[in-house]
Parts: C-alpha cells; sequence; structure tokens
C-alpha cells in the first residue's frame, strides 16, 4: 500500500509502545501514535495527559491535552500536579517530546534559535512540562523530520536533558539513573543511544533511503548498529486503523 512519511513515523511510534506500558502524550502525533498502538500491538497501553486525564479510551483525536475527550470513560481525571508526580515517583514508562534542535545526546532545545537570548533570530515555547517528563519518565521518544537544521552539533539553548554531555552525565545531575532518551523516529530512519558512549546511533533504515543520506541530514557524526536493520513498512491494518479510526480527517497524517 501508499503510505507517506508521517504515516510511517506514527507506525514506528506506535510499535515502539510495549503493551500493559505507561505513556505521557500530548497532542498531535504523539497521541495518534499511542492510538495506533492500542488499536493493534498494545491494547493495554496507558495513557496519560498532562492536563490530568489517565486512561481515555479516546473515540477520537483530542485538539488539546485538556480537551474533554482526553478524560472520556477514563480511570481518573485528576490535575497537572498528579501527572508530574506519577512522573517522579518512577511510574512513567514512556514520553514524546520534540524540539527545535536535537544534539548527538539526545539533548532538546525548544527556547530559542540565536545566540542572544533577549534578542534571538527565532523563539519558541520554551518547555512547558517536557524538561519534567525528559528528567523523570524511564524512555523518552522523538518524533521529528530529519535535517542538518535540526540534528546540531551543539544546541543553541538547553532546554530538556538528554543524556547531557555523555555516558554517567545525567546521573551526576542527579536525574534518576536507568532514565533518559531511547528512540528519534524521523522520515529517514529510526535512531537509538549507544549502551556505553550515550551517543545517538542508526538503528534502521527507512524503505528507500540510504545511510549516506541519514548521515548528511545530521550535523554530528552518527553511531551505526551492526547489523543495521530495515525499517518494516506500515502494514495495511495498521494503514487502515490509523486512516479510518485514529485520524479519518487527516489532520495530521494530510493526504497521499
Amino acid at each position: 500500500m501508499i503510505y507517506n512519511a508521517m504515516e510511517l513515523m506514527i507506525c514506528c511510534a506506535a510499535r515502539a509502545l510495549e503493551n500493559g506500558k505507561t505513556v505521557a502524550v500530548g497532542t498531535g502525533v504523539p497521541c495518534a501514535a499511542a492510538m495506533l498502538a492500542q488499536r493493534t500491538c498494545s491494547p493495554q497501553l496507558v495513557i496519560f495527559f498532562e492536563a490530568g486525564g489517565v486512561a481515555p479510551q479516546l473515540p477520537t483525536m483530542p485538539i488539546s491535552v485538556g480537551d474533554s475527550r482526553t478524560f472520556y470513560r477514563g480511570c481518573m481525571a485528576t490535575s497537572m500536579a498528579d501527572i508530574m508526580e506519577t512522573c517522579q515517583r518512577g511510574m512513567m514508562d514512556y514520553t514524546f517530546l520534540g524540539g527545535a534542535q536535537i544534539d548527538a545526546y539526545g539533548n532538546l532545545n525548544s527556547t530559542m534559535v540565536g545566540t542572544d537570548y533577549a534578542k534571538p533570530k527565532v523563539r519558541f515555547p520554551g518547555s512547558g512540562g517536557a524538561n519534567d517528563l525528559a528528567s523523570l519518565c524511564w524512555r523518552t521518544l522523538v518524533v521529528t523530520n530529519h535535517d542538518p537544521r535540526r540534528f546540531v552539533p551543539k544546541l543553541d539553548f538547553l532546554t530538556t536533558p538528554g543524556y547531557l554531555a555523555g555516558a554517567g552525565a545525567r546521573e551526576a545531575a542527579g536525574l534518576p539513573p536507568g532514565t533518559g532518551p531511547y528512540r528519534v523516529i524521523t522520515d529517514l530512519a529510526i535512531l537509538g543511544y549507544h549502551e556505553q558512549t550515550r551517543r545517538m546511533m542508526v538503528l534502521s533504515l527507512h524503505p528507500g533511503v540510504e545511510l549516506e543520506q541519514v548521515q548528511r541530514a545530521t550535523g554530528f557524526e552518527l553511531e551505526v548498529q551492526r547489523p543495521l536493520e530495515a525499517t518494516s513498512p506500515p502494514s495495511p491494518h495498521e494503514l487502515q486503523v490509523l486512516r479510518e479510526e485514529v485520524d479519518p480527517h487527516r489532520y495530521i497524517i494530510g493526504r497521499c
């Protein structure tokens, strides 16, 4: 079946979410991935929304983390403070984050581009809850397009911690051991992190993509897993569920 890059990224993200685990999501791509996972590979995935919705049975795509649909038939309608406390207690397995820039250790910038904080070239919304979620959840996933402007050797501003300066740096900064970046899913590849160095590494190439193409789109040298895997394309069932149940109006996936 024909599919586009966004559909492929959402399917890859959904497959990364294990059954029976917990995930803190926002609206858009993270929510679509979680909804798809619940309807395919992980029916017992527990979804948390930052505004307080816990384990809703999402009938359609919510438009914000405080949308009434994020509480629909949920286990709890609680608060942002309770959601963050759940993360702090070590009970949140996954979260999705994004940003304008990401570096080799999974650190994220969603604050500004430029060298002068008072007068940046571009001002972004900032952390929101991203710093808290990345600091406290066990595994952080990022879904983004792959280009050198995003994958940079040095962030213009450190908004959200990844592995900071490398192996041991998170723990030295006081963050919980065992937490940190897990996967970066792009329109070219699936990336993870080397167990010893904590540098970003290519795990899988999407159909029709060459390793050199991924490296050219990255502003730093990537580690490469050997043997290098090939990403499985979306199955007909995944695409059907994504298009007909998760995002029938094509707000996120667009039109092929």
